[in-house]
């Protein structure tokens, strides 16, 4: 079959198959829609895409199958697909971990309570607004790339920092606390024991004299119990006081409640728990032993 005859039958299978004519060119001739290479024809120069045209072909012409990461106009290199940071905490996780989120996140104040240990709303939100302020996604979860961020924004927090509003573990108690009816105070965990014949009966965070006003060390013994008392050296409120050396009494402060261990009483034992005192009041009777150490 003759050249000429090749390129009729071809052309007439692609106007069968659906093609279409196309208009005439500037020199007036019409085009055939498909290209033919004829036996003995010289081969098209190669071309560079054009914008658009991924496969070469020219605009129009079937694209091959979609690389995996979408590629922007003209760059024909598939793009890595974005892996989103890994979570580290999200709410409802506890532990030291969060305490140490939470006292990073109030040296930068972006939160004011705590720390807790425990990923709750406030920690969300604070976390939410961390993120937004430096055009992280708010998502108020903590992923690895807000933790990096905050870690190079806030230093190390010490044992206070972690535990500024209590819930510090309790050291094990003095030896002169495992008999009789105790208040075991340690001033080394902050704490106090209530203990029964050397049975813990509670434990809650308490806070201590400053330098200035320290709290005496030793063993003592409830002398007077005065449920609304107030002091009458510092015109100060002492809920559920029980004195136990002179002035000095185990008794609920609002400030510890709102400060924590930024704060310090002049010399009492302060509680920060209101409804543990409460408790513990009723409980404790004149005569019963005080045990205050290191």
């Amino acid at each position: 079959m003759g050249r000429a005859a090749i390129a009729v039958a071809v052309a007439g299978a692609a106007v069968l198959a659906g093609c279409t004519v196309q208009a005439p060119d500037g020199d007036g001739k019409r085009r055939s829609p498909v290209h033919i290479e004829l036996p003995g024809d010289t081969p098209s120069p190669a071309r560079t895409p054009a914008d658009g045209d991924v496969d070469g072909d020219g605009p129009g012409t079937t694209a091959p199958a979609a690389p995996t990461a979408p590629t922007a106009p003209g760059d024909d290199k598939p793009s890595a697909a974005a892996v989103p940071p890994r979570v580290l905490w999200s709410r409802g996780d506890t532990g030291r971990d969060i305490r140490e989120l939470q006292a990073r996140l109030r040296q930068v104040a972006w939160l004011f309570d705590g720390p807790t240990g425990t990923y709750d709303d406030s920690t969300e939100r604070a976390v939410s607004g961390f993120q937004g302020k430096r055009g992280l996604p708010r998502t108020g979860k903590t992923d690895t790339v807000t933790w990096q961020r905050l870690l190079r924004m806030t230093r190390e927090p010490g044992t206070w920092d972690l535990y500024l509003m209590g819930g510090q573990p309790a050291d094990p108690p003095d030896p002169r606390c495992r008999t009789g009816r105790v208040l075991c105070i340690d001033k080394t965990s902050r704490t106090l024991r209530w203990m029964i014949d050397g049975r813990t009966e509670s434990t809650m965070a308490v806070r201590f004299g400053s330098s200035g006003t320290p709290t005496r060390e030793g063993v003592f013994t409830v002398y007077w119990k005065s449920r609304d008392h107030v002091s009458t050296l510092y015109d100060s409120p002492m809920p559920y006081a029980m004195f136990f050396s002179g002035g000095q009494a185990v008794h609920y402060s609002p400030d510890f409640a709102a400060r924590g261990y930024a704060g310090a009483s002049h010399g009492c034992v302060n509680v920060r728990d209101e409804g543990a005192i409460a408790e513990l009041y009723a409980q404790v009777r004149d005569g019963d032993k005080v045990v205050v150490s290191w």
